[in-house]
């Protein structure tokens, strides 16, 4: 077996890892990224689009944003539909901040195009141990079939929900908390230009709509479902029909841009988090650690915070030996992700019916009036929308 030294090696080659990549390169710490999935796959997984504006400013500041900026849509509030009447919400006046609007699978190119560090793709047979050491290993077999390990000071989990890093800590360590929705998304991407210049968060009795987009001639939409929906019974017409319905509204000019649809996915909408967010030299980031409902377009955002804590602890651990910063970083990390869940929690139960209850429905409408008649609910909406600064 090959054997190699780093000083922390990043497993998972999403947004969180790679993130943590630069900064970890820009601050003159080494680091090896592995990958098991191969590069093409990686580049174009559809996720979020959504980008706060401490995100922006992160990978400004990082030299990665050159592209960002230039192909950007950038938004200045959203709409909540109800009732079939349209309500804004400026978020720029409110929180002053704006929001961007840029595939996560753009960002991933991005950062992969703009690193000339080492990053495996298509490793397999991946395991962590001695994580309670002060030298973990990973070991892994690479694309070419050779086995091979890696030491290092530290391994950063960055490999989503289902991966390695989480996995590999002993049982009984981490305390897990766990929500299932009772409903999923049914997301669509058509070759049609937005019908809105910002995103539509329509309740309907019907149910949710979301109505986003990627670029001026892409959407991206979604439609409120069971977790178990069959992705077959809904052909091209029925999805058009049902987005018309719940995105109706009474200003006879609003029409619905429709067209071919590129792309259909069911996901199933969760919370989870776990705690603590490391275990000896093995640190959990991003969906390693915690996963929040769609609908308050977190999950990114809360990866790109969770490594920004990391690389700071790292810094200063390597420059001073202080281990403070390493020791709270799942405190540190623990607060934001709470704040997070919370505020998604908070949206999807609003705007999202869950039967003939009348009680419910008059619920949501209630909080939905006040949401957008009231100054104060409407800024606490826009600050947690747009992100609060990043620690």
């Amino acid at each position: 077996m090959s054997e190699e030294r780093t000083q922390v090696g990043i497993v998972g080659a999403g947004p969180a890892g790679l993130v943590l990549a630069h900064l970890l390169r820009s601050r003159g710490i080494d680091c090896v990224v592995l990958e098991r999935q191969s590069r093409s796959y990686v580049e174009a997984r559809i996720r979020a689009g959504v980008l706060e504006h401490g995100t922006v400013d992160l990978l400004t500041s990082l030299g990665l944003a050159d592209r960002l900026h230039r192909e950007r849509m950038v938004h200045h509030g959203i709409e909540l539909l109800f009732e079939r009447s349209a309500h804004r919400i400026p978020l720029t006046e409110l929180a002053g901040r704006e929001i961007t609007i840029y595939g996560q699978h753009e960002v991933v190119k991005d950062l992969i195009a703009a690193w000339d560090g080492p990053l495996e793709f298509s490793v397999s047979s991946v395991s962590l141990s001695g994580l309670s050491s002060s030298a973990p290993i990973v070991s892994y077999v690479d694309a070419a079939g050779t086995a091979r390990s890696l030491r290092c000071d530290v391994i950063a989990g960055c490999d989503g929900f289902h991966g390695v890093s989480r996995a590999s800590v002993p049982d009984g360590v981490l305390t897990v908390h766990q929500r299932d929705y009772p409903h999923a998304w049914l997301g669509i991407l058509a070759e049609a230009p937005p019908s809105s210049e910002e995103l539509i968060y329509a309740h309907s009795a019907r149910g949710f709509a979301l109505h986003s987009m990627r670029s001026p001639t892409v959407t991206r939409m979604y439609l409120q479902v069971r977790p178990d929906e069959d992705l077959a019974s809904w052909p091209d017409e029925r999805i058009w029909s049902e987005l018309r319905a719940r995105l109706d509204r009474a200003d006879p000019s609003w029409k619905l841009a429709d067209g071919p649809i590129l792309e259909r996915s069911v996901a199933a909408m969760r919370s989870f988090v776990v705690s603590p967010m490391q275990y000896g030299q093995l640190f959990l980031a991003g969906d390693a650690a915690h996963i929040v409902p769609p609908t308050g377009a977190k999950g990114l955002n809360l990866a790109v915070a969770d490594v920004k804590v990391l690389a700071d602890a790292l810094t200063s651990w390597y420059a001073t030996g202080d281990r403070a910063g390493l020791d709270a970083y799942s405190e540190t990390c623990l607060r934001r992700v709470w704040r997070v869940q919370h505020f998604s929690w908070w949206m999807t139960s609003m705007l999202h019916p869950t039967g003939d209850d009348p009680f419910d429905l008059a619920l949501q409408l209630s909080q939905l009036r006040y949401v957008t008649s009231s100054r104060a609910a409407a800024t606490s909406l826009a600050e947690n929308y747009v992100g609060f600064p990043f620690p």
